[in-house]
């Protein structure tokens, strides 16, 4: 029997669909010599400490590090009923086809069942990048051999291994000093999530600190040929900063005594170049979850839940988890079928395709450049855009104008730079002419989607009068501007995703640097959501509007934890090894000894430090004086000494009643197991 293994339940459905298997049955359907059956997500997961050792169920700086010889899994107690059913199923099994989702993750959600359960039979890969009907018989009449994606299974195993040695021994390690110092709460510590706290902390400790400088610019207003326009003062290099500019205001003041009302400025140069700007690439996960934020203003786990609801229940676009915005070459002769099934999900968009060229190769369409999935685009069967929610149907849009934007036209305008000079003073207007709209018009009418313009060409976006060298152009005004340098900004979710993505160029570290790849980031495409997500929810990061910054809690576990632990480099690094891994050229075995033995040094290292970390000001203790901790209890919040037990002095928050020997148990039993 030939056992279709899925992710999902859905999933199971789609593909069972196409398969012609219709006999539901209990967690599977069934068909003629087939079966599909599903995970929900992980069926299996990492085992916790007491699983090796029942001693280490309590938190004692004594027993780190911990460091398991032999790794065990246990299965999910909310899904064990699933986990009997796929058991069964692999026992009855010939050939075994994984159809879990095309990546590292949904290759171990596979294959760690088939290893706990001793499946030794033939293995084959589904390899799918959309969920409609096509594009699944497409992937089942070219399955892939098992063995071309084995190494993804181990790949994945070294992250989620590395990920347990660091959260476990680092969360108990930085918690327990954390508590002698007063502090309550848990100081979780994970391979990702620390260094991607560092990131928002280094960011508002930028602007916290930042010392605005003052400047002054000139903007001049001229009329040349019966138009205006406007040029800029230009002051000369000896007299400005390293971005050019003027940070004496009497010689700004001076060129505005120069340039007055009537003078003449003439033209001493004028370079006019054409300029032509490339369609942006089809989405890759992380550009779609940044674009998203700045325009939509969605969030980066709400941008993949659209994402992901898009491909899987609507089936409108492809697989979203990707890190990749080319597209291969064999898709070329879908490009009609897409096109179609855009016109008929939307008869309003008949005139735009109508003006594309199906047969224009774009820079998108690049079998080099594509690595396990290609860019996010529309998938060759209509969907329904009326069954879509009104994000999804903006996301969708998105996704769609990129695609399409591969058929049209460059945009191309000419860009004119006027240089001049008034009585000495030098100026400069730029002007900008579209000459051909060309794919910008898709995003017109829907929230642009490529790359702002700097923001300082964007001001001066002006067509310019006919010039030419000698032209002489009247000042009709010059008005000086007293301007100071701006703070960074804060983090968005969209801006912390491309931070996370393109951190090797964040590392000033030279020795870091000279190791990672420009392309290396930190996480995956498929789990950076997930990891700035659960930051906000562990009230590491709070979210401000728009802006993402760190707490006072995620200060303090940046200022406690080693440098190395929350160095993006260090993890990027990592994520590098990562590659290697699934690649062939590192073993499994030897990345999970190379962190057990960095652990270990570090946990031995810092295992007697004093941790300075900011807590709540307390009340001292009623009964011997000393401070006091916060802790939570099962009947809220209270203060606890922090000499307990051998003293049991306690406050209730709430009431700020003291209690001492005789105090609620229920209290003070629930401080002691903290």
């Amino acid at each position: 029997m030939r056992v279709f293994l899925c992710e999902k339940p859905s999933q199971g459905k789609d593909i069972a669909r196409v398969l012609g298997a219709t006999g539901r049955g209990e967690g599977c359907i069934r068909g003629q010599g087939v079966v599909v059956t599903w995970g929900i997500g992980h069926l299996l997961e990492q085992a916790p400490p007491e699983a090796y050792d029942p001693q280490l169920k309590s938190w004692s700086l004594d027993a780190l590090p911990i460091l398991p010889a032999s790794w065990k899994v246990e299965v999910k107690a909310k899904t064990s009923s699933q986990f009997k059913v796929v058991k069964a199923l692999l026992r009855e099994a010939t050939e075994l086809v994984i159809a879990t989702d095309s990546d590292r993750e949904g290759e171990m959600i596979a294959r760690e069942l088939l290893e706990h359960c001793s499946y030794r039979g033939p293995i084959q890969r589904l390899w799918l990048s959309a969920l409609n009907d096509a594009s699944i018989r497409q992937a089942l009449a070219s399955l892939k051999p098992g063995a071309e994606t084995f190494s993804m299974y181990h790949s994945a195993l070294a992250r989620s291994r590395a990920d347990w040695l660091i959260g476990m021994n680092f969360t108990r390690l930085f918690t327990l000093l954390g508590r002698q110092a007063g502090y309550s709460g848990v100081l979780s510590v994970g391979r990702v999530q620390t260094p991607t706290l560092r990131l928002v902390v280094d960011r508002d400790r930028e602007i916290a600190h930042f010392v605005p400088v003052p400047f002054w610019s000139l903007d001049v207003l001229l009329a040349a040929n019966g138009q205006t326009f406007t040029a800029q003062w230009r002051p000369a290099r000896d007299i400005t900063d390293d971005e050019g500019r003027c940070l004496d205001q009497r010689h700004a003041q001076a060129a505005q005594a120069r340039v007055t009302a009537g003078s003449t400025a003439i033209a001493v140069s004028v370079e006019t170049e054409r300029v032509k700007e490339v369609a942006p690439l089809p989405f890759d996960l992380g550009t779609l979850q940044e674009i998203c934020s700045k325009k939509l203003g969605l969030g980066a786990q709400e941008t993949l839940n659209v994402a992901q609801a898009l491909y899987e229940t609507h089936k409108a676009t492809t697989y979203p988890r990707t890190d990749c915005g080319y597209l291969p070459t064999s898709m070329l002769p879908e490009v009609p079928a897409v096109l179609e099934a855009i016109r008929r999900m939307d008869p309003s968009i008949a005139p735009v395709l109508a003006s594309l060229d199906p047969a224009q190769r774009s820079r998108a369409w690049n079998d080099a450049k594509i690595t396990a999935h290609h860019g996010i685009i529309p998938t060759l069967e209509p969907a329904s855009l009326a069954a879509m929610s009104d994000k999804e149907r903006a996301v969708y849009s998105l996704i769609r104008a990129h695609y399409l934007a591969q058929f049209m036209p460059h945009h191309e305008f000419d860009r004119t730079v006027a240089a001049f000079d008034c009585n000495q003073v030098a100026l400069r207007a730029v002007g900008k002419r579209i000459v051909v709209p060309g794919w910008k018009t898709l995003f017109l009418a829907a929230p642009a989607a490529e790359d702002d313009e700097d923001s300082k060409e964007k001001d001066r976006s002006q067509i310019l009068p006919p010039l030419q060298n000698a032209s002489r152009a009247q000042v009709q005004q010059a008005q000086l501007k007293a301007q100071q340098t701006q703070p960074p900004k804060p983090y968005t979710e969209g801006d912390l995703i491309k931070a996370m993505k393109t951190v090797a160029k964040l590392v000033t570290d030279p020795r870091l640097a000279a190791k990672l790849k420009e392309t290396t980031g930190i996480g995956t495409e498929a789990t950076r959501a997930s990891i700035i997500q659960g930051l906000i929810d562990r009230g590491f990061l709070l979210k401000k509007g728009k802006a993402v910054r760190a707490s006072d809690a995620g200060v303090s576990l940046i200022a406690a934890v080693p440098p190395a632990v929350a160095d993006p480099g260090t993890t990027a690094i990592w994520e590098q090894a990562l590659d290697m891994i699934e690649a062939g050229t590192m073993q499994l075995d030897d990345f999970i000894a190379k962190q057990g033995a960095w652990i270990g040094k570090l946990v031995a290292q810092y295992r007697q430090t004093t941790l300075s970390i900011k807590v709540p000001e307390g009340p001292s203790c009623p009964l011997c004086q000393g401070k006091m901790a916060q802790r939570k209890g099962k009947s809220g919040d209270f203060w606890s000494c922090l000499r307990y037990p051998d003293c049991k002095g306690l406050v209730n928050i709430e009431t700020s009643k003291v209690k001492g020997k005789g105090g609620p148990g229920k209290a003070r039993r629930s401080g002691a197991s903290a």
